[in-house]
């Protein structure tokens, strides 16, 4: 029988999930704030609408963190974001931070430099919420977390992540029922981390595309024979595959070689409660 290929979502249920995941887990701790970094793509602006629903936007800090080369559209849409939900907001550039080790790079390697601002952004933002008592809210979605696309410690780090669980394409569904502004979600998906960057072209192929293989791999366990037999090009199947596997490690927190009967992310996983 041939597998349910949809990618909809129920987005009144998933919203409801998702704010009372924020809510929840963000209070649980002690805490009552969220730091969001607002970029003007739509993961971010997503993400910030629903922990403001979640938490108030007086309790919402939403930072845009511009580089000198950041384009002027991230900025506005940001700007968007801002004037809907009413969050609290502030703009730190972080062009100083950066350019002491950029200027060290070669100009052909625009990985390593947008690798060094997605850090320095995530300096920012955890320092805001340790001086705002907030957790850090993450903004990457499934499709970006199963291809590695995204930066160690940097755009992948976050206390908390409600998008992780949404391909791309569910989070599109999503943003248009929760409101966020159109042409967000309308333009080409960019981390902005230099001219003319997209997210597809870098890939090499469009969400679109690889959305529905990868909930064939990923959510039915199809193999990749299977997916070949259901369409795909094999070449692109094995591309698809080869990066979920060699971006494991940015999946998980780092090894601990075990040595002991109770070794901490093994056997060891959460504290119970063990009285007074």
């Amino acid at each position: 029988m041939a597998p349910d290929l949809s990618l909809s979502i129920n987005v009144e249920l998933t919203r409801s999930i998702l704010v009372n995941f924020l809510h929840d887990e963000i209070l649980r701790t002690g805490l009552k704030r969220a730091v969001v970094g607002l970029s003007g793509g739509i993961d971010s602006a997503l993400a910030c609408m629903l922990a403001a629903e979640a938490l108030g936007p007086e309790n919402v800090l939403a930072i845009r963190m511009p580089y000198q080369t950041s384009s002027p559209e991230s900025l506005a849409h940001a700007q968007l974001v801002i004037d809907r939900t009413g969050v609290q907001a502030e703009t730190f550039e972080i062009t100083a931070m950066v350019q002491p080790l950029i200027v060290g790079i070669p100009a052909s390697d625009s990985k390593r430099a947008g690798n060094v601002m997605a850090r320095a952004r995530m300096i920012v933002l955890y320092d805001r919420s340790a001086a705002g008592n907030g957790l850090v809210v993450g903004t990457g979605n499934k499709t970006e977390i199963l291809l590695g696309y995204s930066t160690l410690y940097g755009d992948s780090a976050s206390a908390l992540n409600p998008l992780g669980d949404l391909y791309k394409t569910q989070i599109r569904q999503l943003s248009r029922h929760v409101g966020v502004p159109e042409p967000i979600i309308e333009k080409a998906p960019s981390a902005d981390l230099w001219l003319g960057q997209t997210d597809e072209a870098e890939l090499g192929f469009t969400y679109a595309q690889v959305d529905p293989l990868l909930y064939l791999l990923v959510d039915q366990r199809y193999r990749l024979e299977e997916c070949v037999a259901a369409g795909y090009e094999a070449a692109f199947v094995q591309r698809v595959a080869e990066r979920i596997r060699r971006n494991q490690f940015k999946r998980m927190l780092p090894l601990i070689a075990k040595l002991s009967n109770r070794t901490v992310g093994y056997d060891f996983l959460y504290l119970r409660d063990w009285g007074t």
